[in-house]
């Protein structure tokens, strides 16, 4: 029998699986790295390394950084220097301690030493001076924007630099939403002008170093950006919705990038949620996207659920089909 990383490699290859890679099975998420700072639950907030104010509200899924006139961390795109401060706190080794120990103990036979990665770099630029100015200033702005993508940029080489001589990751985990649920936030032209050349300076110093697998998360539209996830070297994109005609992509681009997602968690994961419905979404994709070059899964990422019970409902009904399509 296939481990579930040798059966993902069966899947990403156009190979022989020997059932779907269920959900994040091939992945160990090792959440103990120095990141920045993040809300720990609903009704919290918190400030973070950046400067930024995260607040998660009670009653909604999740954080989402303040953009105020006070609370604004770049209040001029011009003047983006005088105002971002770039941290320096994984530069601790004592801040590795349990990150290492907890990546000594994973079976490589089986998954992934993986890391996750949020800010990504266009969610970075947004979460500074919110969505509108963002936007605005690829437009309005754009040599004072290559700047701070480039500043960030820098982190991220930096950071990885020490990710790898502490950790040795396998997989790397960016978390980056390009789109709404019908379409991307910018143009291809604008992604491949502003954010193409740093993520390829990214994955390839990852891909030279040890990792082995590369997943961007977006659950969104962004079937028109999946020719510069190709070039900026992901083996995976997660969280595609079905508004991206999943099985279209998979005849186009199978092969060349995998597609993960497929259960919208917007219509599965609520409070009201039940198996039948769960199984009517694992059924119809499956069936839809084949046994190759795409792997079921929640669109949220990670392995987790906003609602108890969901993402093992999902995994549940994966393992069902595996057996009848298999």
């Amino acid at each position: 029998m296939l481990t579930a990383k040798q059966n993902l490699q069966e899947t990403i290859k156009g190979g022989n699986p020997e059932r779907f890679v269920n959900q994040n099975e091939f992945l160990e998420f090792v959440y103990e790295v120095p990141m920045t700072s993040y809300c720990p639950g609903p009704g919290t907030e918190i400030v973070d390394e950046w400067g930024i104010l995260w607040r998660w509200p009670e009653g909604q899924l999740g954080p989402f950084p303040v953009h105020d006139a006070e609370n604004k961390v770049i209040k001029d795109i011009t003047e983006w220097k005088k105002y971002v401060k770039v941290p320096d706190h994984y530069k601790n080794p004592d801040a590795w301690t349990d990150a290492k120990e907890h990546a000594k103990q994973i079976d490589q036979n089986e998954k992934y030493v993986t890391i996750m990665f949020f800010p990504g770099i266009f969610e970075m630029t947004h979460s500074l001076m919110g969505m509108e100015d963002a936007l605005m200033g690829l437009y309005e702005e754009p040599e004072a924007m290559h700047e701070l993508i480039d500043c960030y940029t820098n982190y991220l080489l930096d950071y990885a630099k020490v990710l790898v001589a502490e950790i040795e990751p396998t997989a790397i985990y960016q978390h980056d939403d390009l789109g709404s649920q019908i379409s991307s936030f910018m143009s291809p032209d604008v992604f491949k002008e502003f954010f193409l050349p740093s993520y390829k300076k990214i994955f390839s110093f990852y891909k030279e170093n040890g990792v082995e697998l590369i997943l961007h998360h977006s659950d969104s539209y962004a079937a028109n950006l999946v020719p510069s996830m190709i070039e900026m070297g992901v083996d995976i994109w997660q969280g595609v919705m079905t508004t991206n005609n999943i099985p279209a992509l998979i005849k186009e681009y199978g092969g060349k990038i995998t597609f993960m997602g497929g259960i919208h968690s917007g219509e599965v994961d609520f409070p009201e949620w039940n198996e039948a419905i769960i199984k009517e979404h694992v059924d119809r994709i499956c069936q839809e996207c084949g046994k190759l070059y795409f792997i079921p899964n929640l669109t949220q990422g990670a392995d987790v659920s906003s609602f108890p019970g969901v993402y093992e409902a999902v995994t549940a009904e994966i393992d069902r089909i595996s057996k009848e399509m298999f």
